[in-house]
């Protein structure tokens, strides 16, 4: 993974959100800034994982929507255009469980045809991030997160009804990556 690959994508996010898509624009830095904050505990892996921040919803762009489902049309995008690294676009494919979403939209065969059935490495520490930010960019709690989408989407939607099987899932990654941040943060002091 090249070191500017963060910059790269940061780049590639504002110039297909920030105009067509503000709000989630906002967000999509909000998960970047919750990315940086746990380089201390990523290393080398640091860059990647804020790269696949800036571009995890790059799929709700309107001129990328292919399927409706945004990490497979952002991955896709990012794999046939921009010829990104595979880890890369497995992450934004797999963010914060959207296998189980694919099985409600009935796109799993594709997904996993084309990145694969087990999420790839840094997958909870992406997860952390989206499911710790706002959609307005704000830090909030997992739970926070959880309630806000349910009232977005509202009951019988399918991100609702996904969501609702994930939480099990994006909770106990979120607390278990806040965990070691606090670990590794006891450590340095």
């Amino acid at each position: 993974m090249n070191k500017n690959t963060a910059a790269w994508a940061r780049d590639l996010a504002r110039k297909h959100l920030e105009s067509p898509l503000p709000r989630r624009w906002a967000h999509t830095q909000g998960v970047a800034r919750q990315a940086r904050t746990l380089a201390p505990i990523l290393g080398n892996q640091a860059d990647l994982l804020e790269a696949a921040a800036w571009l995890h919803d790059i799929g709700y762009t309107p001129d990328l929507v292919n399927t409706g489902f945004h990490p497979l049309d952002g991955a896709r995008h990012l794999r046939d255009t921009h010829q990104a690294d595979t880890h890369l676009c497995r992450l934004v494919a797999h963010h914060s469980c959207a296998l189980i979403e694919a099985r409600k939209r009935d796109l799993a065969t594709e997904l996993v045809i084309e990145f694969l059935s087990e999420p790839p490495d840094l997958h909870e520490h992406l997860t952390y991030c989206d499911m710790t930010t706002s959609p307005i960019g704000e830090h909030l709690s997992v739970y926070d997160r959880l309630t806000e989408i349910l009232a977005r989407y509202g009951t019988g939607h399918v991100v609702s009804d996904a969501i609702t099987e994930a939480s099990v899932h994006l909770i106990g990654a979120a607390t278990r990556i806040r965990q070691d941040l606090e670990a590794s943060a006891t450590i340095r002091s």
